[in-house]
């Protein structure tokens, strides 16, 4: 058996990307006791203030904007993989996002211990309705659905502690080098994109994690990145797969 990690595997996610959302779907769908014992992470591109706050810890944000002809590519990728799965869709259209509002306001409500309820509100929302969840109205009608108080999800753009822990959180990817989505992470191995998603379940299936009764479990201090790096700023964004 492969040597087991000491913590839990963590998967970095983003509402933006159709591939984190197809990944959390197949897990929970093919692989639900896995899915449960995984630590979700937000990725998103942030606005002034977070990167800012990310920039001030040593850290980059990496992540580049599509080419025309990948987007064009993703749409038919994402309409044929949808089609395989037999899930429903419907393509969003981003006017002016600010992914920092949905993304923000999962934290909020992990703080109360219904994140998964908030997830799956907003997913629903944006690929299977196709709204805009960078709204605070959309924001709002999703917090309420998943048994929240839509102020406080919406308002948590402005709580520094909840932009704090975004803070971390990018930091943790930038940590764990990060470059798109959906990102696993388990001990030393590393999995990108949708189609590497059954191979993490291999290996996990190989080496699972038991949680140690005689330790806390911390996550991982973004204190150390400066001089830790695990990615160099020249990276390949082009693969298949994941939103990178």
């Amino acid at each position: 058996m492969s040597r087991r990690p000491k913590a839990p595997p963590r998967l970095y996610f983003s509402f933006r990307s159709p591939y984190s959302w197809l990944a959390v779907r197949q897990l929970e769908d093919r692989h639900p006791e896995i899915s449960r014992q995984l630590e979700y992470i937000p990725y998103w591109d942030p606005d002034q203030v977070t990167l800012a706050g990310v920039s001030s810890r040593g850290a980059k944000f990496h992540y580049q904007q599509m080419s025309k002809a990948k987007h064009l590519y993703l749409l038919q990728d994402i309409r044929r993989l949808t089609a395989e799965r037999g899930y429903r869709m419907r393509w969003p259209i981003d006017r002016d996002p600010w992914w920092d509002l949905p993304h923000l306001a999962y934290l909020a409500a992990r703080r109360e211990g219904r994140e998964a309820e908030l997830f799956k509100a907003l997913n629903t929302a944006r690929w299977e309705r196709g709204e805009d969840i960078c709204t605070r109205d959309t924001v709002r009608r999703c917090a309420e659905q998943a048994g929240l108080d839509g102020a406080v999800m919406t308002g948590a753009p402005e709580d520094p502690d909840i932009r704090a822990e975004g803070i971390d959180c990018l930091c943790r990817a930038y940590d764990d080098g990060v470059f798109g989505i959906p990102y696993l992470r388990y001990g030393r191995d590393k999995f990108w994109g949708l189609d590497r998603l059954e191979t993490f379940v291999d290996v996990f299936a190989g080496a699972p994690w038991v949680p140690d009764q005689n330790a806390a479990t911390a996550p991982l201090s973004p204190e150390h990145l400066n001089g830790h790096a695990l990615i160099s700023d020249a990276y390949d964004t082009d693969a298949p797969g994941g939103c990178g």
